[in-house]
């Protein structure tokens, strides 16, 4: 299966910019891909999850550091990555949350994301070490069929007669 790169962004690790990389993946799963808009809703949540975690772990080393976003295709899934240079970490270390019915739940102020962006993503990866983090964020969907494209013809692209 091959995955062809559509876009990539090299955003600065400041959090402003979490709304363009939100804005640029929601237009390619909307205009390229059969999603419903709950599951863009969806990716698009994952997505500010990753980018903000890995602006916050730029604040930890360089904030000068940029975070670079790349969108891809292949025929039944749309992928993507979010790649930081911070001091990496574990993912499998992150504490065990209680259930949200829970009250201990509130306890929890911060460390959801990572849980939510797994709730949220068909697949998701990590590939952390001292040199960054990359977040690989999967979902699957057919591209957009254009065989329902309407049929025009020459008379209908003519100037209207306005007189």
């Amino acid at each position: 299966m091959s995955i062809e790169p559509v876009i990539e962004l090299e955003i600065p690790a400041r959090a402003e910019y979490v709304g363009l990389v939100r804005l640029v993946v929601s237009s390619l799963a909307s205009g390229r891909r059969a999603l419903a808009e709950e599951r863009i809703d969806d990716l698009k949540l994952a997505v500010s999850e990753a980018c903000t975690n890995a602006i916050e772990a730029h604040h930890d080393v360089d904030a000068d550091e940029r975070v670079l976003v790349r969108c891809a295709e292949a025929d039944d899934r749309l992928v993507v990555s979010i790649r930081d240079k911070g001091p990496g970490f574990d993912p499998d270390s992150l504490p065990e949350h209680p259930p949200v019915t829970d009250p201990d739940r509130l306890n929890f102020e911060r460390g959801l994301g990572i849980p939510l962006i797994r709730t949220l993503v068909d697949e998701v990866s990590f590939d952390s070490s001292s040199a960054g983090t990359s977040v690989r964020l999967v979902m699957f969907c057919e591209p957009v069929s254009f065989d329902d494209e309407i049929d025009l013809t020459l008379d209908d692209l003519a100037e209207p007669d306005l007189g």
